[in-house]
């Protein structure tokens, strides 16, 4: 199997099963619904997840998958700050819209507790590679400051976004992730200034 095809199949049934979750509820799909979904078969599924809850920790597929499909329409003309609260606002948008409140919170909790891989701190990620493109083109503009390198950048904004994230589920969604990070991240990204 090609390595394109490879990831096309893996990343149509990340897609499908989390479709299904938002849609049935997490207990309510069955691996065979997530099967019929995405279109692919039995064998593939098992070959790239040992089972539905193994697909909790690829919910950082979906990230990445709206970071590739926002980088098209980024406006050259933007300011780096301008560029992040943008992929801020349109991620947790994503997330309000179509990721359930207990299936993120169920992913920020097997990061706590998993001894394999923390797919949220997975720094060869496409996330960490448009923070830090986006970051350095804002050093180099002089907009950004330059006493941190673009990896402790990087960094803090990612703990940023993953703290909203927590803070939302741990206050069961009683506001809108999307509108409060609006406010949030554009009083943390000041201390990004030059």
């Amino acid at each position: 199997m090609s390595a394109k095809r490879t990831k096309t199949t893996k990343k149509k049934i990340v897609s499908a099963a989390w479709r299904l979750f938002y849609e049935q509820g997490y207990d309510n799909t069955t691996v065979d619904d997530i099967i019929e979904e995405s279109g692919t078969s039995k064998g593939s599924f098992y070959h790239y997840f040992e089972g539905k809850d193994a697909l909790l920790s690829s919910l950082s597929f979906l990230f990445d998958e709206k970071y590739e499909e926002l980088m098209p329409t980024l406006d050259p003309s933007m300011g780096c700050i301008e560029k992040l609260l943008y992929l801020n606002r349109e991620l947790f948008s994503m997330i309000e819209d179509t990721v359930s409140l207990e299936l993120l919170a169920r992913l920020l909790s097997t990061q706590l507790i998993t001894r394999g891989e923390r797919h949220l701190l997975d720094h060869s990620r496409v996330y960490y590679r448009v923070l830090r493109e986006t970051i350095l083109a804002g050093q180099q503009s002089g907009e950004l400051r330059t006493d941190m390198t673009v990896n402790e950048l990087s960094k803090l904004y990612a703990l940023c976004e993953r703290g909203l994230m927590y803070d939302w589920c741990i206050c069961n969604g009683d506001y809108s992730l999307k509108s409060y990070s609006a406010t949030a991240m554009e009083m943390f990204l000041r201390e990004f200034r030059a």
